[in-house]
């Protein structure tokens, strides 16, 4: 296939800037690929579509305050936007650094605090690549202490307004998100609230996690024309045994639910030929687009992706390319809100 077939018309107007007033008043649009039906209804049904033996696999990972801003001695403001730890130790990140160029490796930076003062804690550049890839080691050990004290949440590329909204600290964070590392939200689980996984346990659905902590790649934009050239960006997840066990106990008595695409490609990547699951701990790069075949969830929860992106030729594998390409058109007709902060769209079942 080729990229151009994922794209679609999105005005600007319908890309989300902000979350809705409440947690979970956002719209859902419910997709029944088989029948080929389309019903838009407030998130707060969601707990209507599922029965006693079901499961929710959700992504439990947690947004660290990526984005920093520094300083040099000669008092050029940076951006700093973090990767992940490197393999050389809790101290060493890779980032990428705005205006890179302007910083030679070796330099020292002190970080800012979120109000923009000097905060007297200090990263040094210890390399960089052609492509913009940076490497920073941090003077202290307390590595995550201090990105939880002098970060920003990293906004998407897409959201173009401060990080500084203050709300954001909590509304790009899932209400169950337990693990930090993620740089991205898995933004699926955005929409959930206590009261929804509430009447979900009541309703005796089961409940299961995995960690996959999103990365940057997750922007990365398909610059190839034939989709199969795409180098796939790779995301390290986590699906430990009682998940594994969990799951292949639903598969004796329910449906498994995938709550976002990055709860999808982790069970993708876990489930073995015989639709069971094994626990797992790796990197995976799985590239999902048409005729891929789901071998490891019955229902999907996604919001809506950009176009030509590699989330919206996954979502096409799930539920059929044509159908989900007529169903974006569709949502961009009755105004759905897209993107991180927007609406979201239940799938019932694959093709």
């Amino acid at each position: 296939m080729l990229t151009s077939d994922f794209d679609y018309f999105l005005p600007e107007e319908l890309i989300a800037q902000h979350p809705p007033e409440k947690r979970g008043d956002s719209r859902m649009l419910v997709l029944d690929p088989a029948k080929g039906t389309r019903e838009i209804l407030p998130f707060a049904a969601f707990p209507d579509f599922f029965h006693k033996g079901d499961t929710l696999v959700l992504n439990n990972t947690k947004v660290i305050k990526a984005r920093l801003f520094a300083m040099k001695e000669t008092g050029a403001k940076i951006e700093i936007m973090l990767l992940g730890p490197s393999a050389e130790g809790p101290q060493v990140w890779g980032c990428l650094l705005k205006p890179a160029k302007r910083v030679a490796i070796g330099t020292a930076l002190e970080i800012l605090t979120p109000e923009g003062a000097l905060s007297g804690e200090y990263i040094t550049l210890v390399n960089k690549d052609i492509s913009g890839n940076c490497l920073i080691r941090f003077h202290k050990e307390e590595v995550h202490a201090l990105i939880a004290r002098l970060g920003h949440m990293p906004l998407p590329p897409y959201i173009r307004r401060s990080a500084d909204f203050a709300p954001d600290a909590k509304r790009y964070q899932t209400v169950y998100a337990a693990v930090p590392g993620a740089v991205a939200a898995p933004t699926a689980g955005l929409h959930f609230t206590d009261e929804v996984l509430a009447q979900l346990k009541e309703k005796e659905v089961g409940r299961t996690e995995l960690t996959l902590h999103v990365g940057q790649g997750t922007f990365q934009p398909v610059t190839v024309e034939n989709v199969a050239d795409h180098p796939m960006h790779a995301e390290h997840f986590i699906l430990d045994k009682a998940s594994a066990d969990h799951l292949n106990e639903t598969r004796k008595t329910g449906r498994i639910a995938a709550v976002g695409t990055t709860s999808l490609r982790s069970l993708e990547s876990a489930v073995l030929d015989d639709g069971s699951f094994a626990p797992v701990e790796m990197d995976t790069s799985i590239y999902i687009y048409p005729p891929y075949k789901i071998k490891s969830a019955d229902m999907l929860l996604t919001n809506f992706h950009l176009p030509k992106s590699t989330l919206l030729m996954l979502v096409s594998a799930f539920a059929g390319y044509e159908f989900i390409m007529d169903t974006y058109k569709f949502a961009v007709k009755e105004k759905m809100r897209f993107f991180s902060y927007g609406d979201c769209m239940l799938i019932l079942n694959h093709i």
